[in-house]
């Protein structure tokens, strides 16, 4: 099997894009759509799978590069798995997460008004690889924790200051970038599809 040296990261997020970069080995290179000037196709899917290879062919097949793209998301049991696959589309047109966070302390609220025994979440990452030549491999990570009752810390992004990972007392946002990349659901993912890399 031939290893990996260029791909494209099939994100526009920045903050998702810094994390893809530094999960990668550093001599492969890294492309962002940006350089192409390519806007992220719409996501019909329905799973965090289907976005994910949607997201993938659609940047290999604009570039004839090997795409690696990710979506992720996530899911809170009292919420019944809300937001789920929807997790970006909460914070709007202009990716505004606190109107997303806000979201979802309502939600909460409106089920149940003292909600904090009762916050089981998981955040979930589907990765896809895809290659030019039509060619795909998924892997998926899950990390379980609970939503924190207040935002804390400026770290991470999207819902990282609401997520406080099970056995830890930090939420995502608090902790140091090197402690999160090293347990959360983008690694795990990641470490399902870092042979085609090594």
């Amino acid at each position: 099997m031939n290893k990996i040296k260029e791909v494209v990261i099939g994100t526009n997020n920045g903050g998702k894009y810094k994390e893809i970069c530094c999960l990668l080995p550093n001599k492969v290179k890294k492309h962002s759509p940006k350089e192409f000037d390519i806007l992220t196709p719409e996501e019909t899917g329905k799973s965090f799978e289907e976005n994910s290879l949607i997201k993938a062919s659609y940047f290999s097949k604009k570039t004839n590069l090997i795409c690696l793209s990710d979506d992720s998301g996530l899911e809170i049991d009292l919420l019944k798995g809300k937001p789920g696959i929807y997790s970006s589309r909460w914070s709007g047109e202009k990716n505004n997460f606190d109107l997303a966070i806000k979201k979802i302390f309502k939600e909460m609220n409106n089920i149940k008004k003292d909600w904090k025994n009762d916050n089981v979440a998981k955040f979930i990452c589907c990765m896809t690889l895809f290659w030019p030549n039509g060619k795909s491999y998924s892997s998926k990570g899950i990390i379980k924790g609970k939503i924190s009752t207040t935002k804390k810390g400026k770290n991470g992004f999207g819902y990282d200051p609401i997520f406080i990972p099970d056995g830890h007392n930090q939420t995502f946002g608090e902790m140091k970038f090197k402690l999160k990349m090293s347990i959360d659901h983008r690694f795990k993912a990641f470490l399902k599809i870092k042979k085609f890399f090594v």
